[in-house]
Formats: structure tokens, C-alpha cells, sequence
């Protein structure tokens, strides 16, 4: 592994040339191509996903398979993941959609992996396809015990896929629970999908009794005129009218490109084996979302709030300085990388340091042009009613206290989560609080956050960060 020295180290012509001989059949990408790129540029879409799409809803009913169907990737991943047959972590997959110019809507929309060729054909007619999206899906965990997870993934979100599972009432709680989450983060595109329809067949009317509770549960809500779309995602029927709204009812969010990068990272992690060599070492490895700015390889950054140190009773947040030496979309090999999708990072740090998600929640951008670090934050808060998702022993709904001083909850601010005291209630809907970490944000930020009850973490709240004290690193 080289040795970090300050300042951006872009790649040589020749080594630029050489990256791009590894896909061939992708477009080839080049530092010139910056300044006038726009999110849906040919050379961007050719190798990585311009938009998120969450998927979201109760536990079992169909996320990661739809995802699957989609994309050919299976994002339940870690051992025990596939023992319990749940998503634990954030899975994600990339997939590109593709549209036949002969065939009818909407068997002319097609999915493949993110590695497929750009003059990909049509596999009913043969002719050749036009790349339409490329797109990077954020499988959340349906789990209640989960649901900072959930926030973290809403975090990169810009429109969703609701599952709701046609053989179970409607809603479940993680079904509302979720759906709270996406106003709490002002998403305005949904598209619901009604998944399992092939296993209710027997009962004709069962699939238009789960469509109207659907619709019941929607109305009133950010979802009310999202499209419903029957779907069997293990045995991919209806997959191509799912296609087709993602074309369609999704558009391409503005991108502010030409500004310094800013990325929220979501995973990290060490990709060396066990046993290897000293000269064959990597550096860590950490994976977001970019929300503005273009990072390409060669670029020196700075990751915030960083490491942390103790001395004594002491805690000191160091923030990390280094340079990014490869970008990955799933297995593109990138020269820069856009706001949209989910994008792997190599830096060259000490791989330890990214080892188990320990930067999870920092964020990732050009040296001396992040956000400050608040240890102190003042929100302008909403509180619910009542618990989503949550019944008493009598079937009552749970309502939610009022905010105590001196009480613990969890907040999330972006895709950090961390315990903090409420230290100040006032009249006027502001709440202050004192973190136990750190977090790197700006003032307007939403923050939502949790309160234990009966040994869970619930969703009670949200609000947008007015003020607050930062620390001097």
C-alpha cells in the first residue's frame, strides 16, 4: 500500500486508458468529461446508477426479492442474514433498464446488471436496445428492531418502492412505520407494489380486497396517486410494468455537480483477507451516496467527525485526511463519480479503520469544506401522536408522551445515529440536546429521532436542526 502525501494525485492518460480497457463495453470515462457533465450523460449512465430508489415495507414481504427480480442481485448477503432469511444491513444492488424501440409497453422495458453492455438487445425482438436508467436500490431492513437502520438507507433515498405483501392485512406495522420515514425525509415519489398476488390465487377477490385496503391505508398521504402495481416478484411477473413506472413516474432528481463533492457514507469496510501479505494490502474502503459534487479517483478528502481517541474521560474526534484511489459502481471501475447511486470508495487509509462499519454516519468531502461538527444541537421538533406500528395489550393505540428534560433518545441526522440527552423543553416546539457523538451537519437539516419503549427503539419524531455548538477539531 503507497504511502499518503497531501494533495490530489490524479491518474496519467496511459493509467486512465488502461482502467477503461477492463470494461471495453462500457463507455470510456475521462477527467476532460467533468466540466460539462449533466446527471444522465451517456459516459455517467454507462457505469453508474444516477438515482436511489429505497425499498421498503414490512418484514417478508418480498423487498430483496423484488430487488433480485430486478436486478439479478441477491442483497441479503451475510450469514446471518440468510439463517433468518431477513435483511440486517443495508443491501444494495445496481441495475440497468433498458427500452426496446419495436416492441409494445411495457414488455419493451428490460433489467440487467449493471456490467451489461450498452447496446444491449432486446430478448423478444433482437434489436438493440437504448440504456434509459441506471439505477442503485437501497434494500432496507423491514425488522422493527431495525428501523435506524431503515433511516440510515431514507437517508440516500430519492423516491421508493413500497412492498406490501397481498397475503397479509394491510397495513403492517413496519408498512406505516416506513411510510412516516418518508415524509420525515420529504420524499415525494412512491410507487407501491402489491407483491405475493400468486400465492392468493385460489381466492379471486382476495387481490382487489388487499388493493382497497391498500388504497385505505394510502390516502391522506404522500402515496395517495402512486401508481399500485400487482406484481409476483419470485416469479417476476409484472416486472416489466414495474420497469416501466420507474421510467416513467421517477424523474432524474437535480444535481448540483459543479460545487465541492459532498457524500454521506452508509457502509465500510476492510476488504483484505485474513493472511495477507503486508504488499498486498488495500486500503479501507467505505460506500455511500454522493449528494452534490463530482469525486474522482485521485482527489484528496477529508471524512468527518473521523476517529476517535480517549484520554482519560476525555473524547477527542479526529478527522481523517486521504486520497481516494479507486471508485467502484458495483463492479464499474470509475475515473469520477456523480451524485445518484451507491458508490464505493478506495482510500488510502488503514484499512482498520473502515473495518465493520466503523464510519458509518461521517461524511466525505474536500479538505477544510465540510459542514462544521455539532456536539450541541437546537431542533425545531414534531412530536407524533402515537407510536406507528404499535399496540397495547387492549389494541389501543400507544400514545407518546411528551419530551422530558434530561431524557435519553436516539437521533439520526443523515446516516449518523447517536444517543443524545434532551437537555432544554421549551414552549415553542424547540427542543435542545446534548450528543454523546458528534455529528457533521448544517443548520436545516432534518433529524429524526426514537424513544426506548417496551425494549425497542420507536420512532416518536422529527424536526429540522435551527442552531447549535460545535467543537473545534
Amino acid at each position: 500500500m503507497e504511502t499518503f502525501k497531501k494533495g490530489t494525485q490524479r491518474l496519467t492518460d496511459n493509467e486512465v486508458d488502461q482502467l477503461m480497457k477492463r470494461q471495453p463495453h462500457l463507455l470510456k470515462q475521462s477527467y476532460e468529461q467533468i466540466p460539462n457533465l449533466t446527471p444522465n450523460s451517456q459516459e455517467v449512465i454507462s457505469r453508474q446508477a444516477t438515482i436511489n430508489v429505497g425499498t421498503i415495507g414490512h418484514v417478508a414481504h418480498g423487498k430483496s426479492t423484488l430487488v433480485r427480480s430486478v436486478s439479478t442481485i441477491n442483497t441479503v448477503r451475510f450469514r446471518q442474514e440468510r439463517v433468518r432469511n431477513i435483511t440486517i444491513r443495508l443491501g444494495y444492488a445496481n441495475a440497468k433498464i433498458f427500452k426496446c424501440p419495436k416492441c409494445p409497453e411495457p414488455q419493451c422495458y428490460q433489467s440487467f446488471s449493471s456490467e451489461k453492455e450498452d447496446n444491449a438487445q432486446c430478448e423478444l425482438c433482437k434489436e438493440v436496445m437504448t440504456l434509459v436508467r441506471h439505477i442503485s436500490f437501497v434494500d432496507c431492513p423491514g425488522h422493527d428492531i431495525l428501523m435506524s437502520t431503515m433511516l440510515t438507507g431514507a437517508a440516500v433515498m430519492d423516491c421508493a418502492l413500497l412492498i406490501v405483501a397481498a397475503n397479509m392485512p394491510c397495513p403492517q406495522p413496519q408498512t406505516q412505520e416506513h411510510l412516516v420515514a418518508l415524509v420525515i425525509t420529504k420524499l415525494k415519489y412512491v410507487i407501491v407494489i402489491q407483491n405475493k398476488v400468486d400465492i392468493i390465487f385460489r381466492d379471486q377477490q382476495a387481490a382487489l380486497r388487499n388493493y382497497e385496503e391498500i388504497t385505505r391505508f394510502i390516502k391522506g398521504t404522500i402515496a395517495e396517486d402512486s401508481p399500485i402495481i400487482p406484481v409476483s416478484a419470485q416469479l417476476k411477473y409484472n416486472i416489466d410494468c414495474v420497469l416501466q413506472q420507474i421510467c416513467n413516474f421517477f424523474p432524474i432528481p437535480d444535481r448540483q455537480l459543479q460545487v465541492p463533492p459532498k457524500m454521506i457514507i452508509i457502509r465500510s469496510f476492510d476488504v483484505n483477507k485474513p493472511g495477507e501479505k503486508p504488499e498486498n494490502l488495500h486500503g479501507g474502503v467505505v460506500g455511500g451516496s454522493i449528494l452534490q459534487g463530482i469525486l474522482s479517483v485521485g482527489d484528496e478528502v477529508e471524512i468527518r467527525p473521523g476517529r476517535q481517541s480517549k484520554n482519560g474521560n476525555q473524547t477527542t474526534w479526529h478527522p481523517i485526511t486521504t486520497r481516494v484511489v479507486s471508485l467502484y459502481a458495483e463492479q464499474n471501475e470509475l475515473v469520477y463519480a456523480v451524485p445518484g447511486g451507491l458508490i464505493g470508495v478506495g482510500l488510502l487509509i488503514d484499512p482498520s479503520l473502515t473495518r465493520n462499519d466503523n464510519l458509518v454516519g461521517c461524511v466525505l468531502g474536500f479538505p477544510k469544506q465540510l459542514p462544521e461538527l455539532y456536539r450541541e444541537l437546537e431542533i425545531n421538533y414534531y412530536l407524533m401522536v402515537s407510536v406507528v406500528g404499535a399496540q397495547q395489550q387492549d389494541g389501543k393505540t400507544q400514545k407518546i408522551a411528551k419530551i422530558q428534560q434530561d431524557e435519553m433518545l436516539k437521533f439520526n441526522v443523515l446516516s449518523n445515529e447517536t444517543p443524545g440527552r434532551v437537555i432544554e423543553v421549551r414552549e415553542d416546539k424547540i427542543m435542545r440536546v446534548a450528543l454523546n457523538n458528534p455529528v457533521c451537519t448544517g443548520l436545516q437539516e432534518k433529524v429524526a429521532f426514537s424513544r426506548r419503549l417496551s425494549n425497542k427503539f420507536r420512532l416518536i419524531g422529527w424536526g429540522i436542526i435551527t442552531d447549535g455548538r460545535t467543537i473545534t477539531l
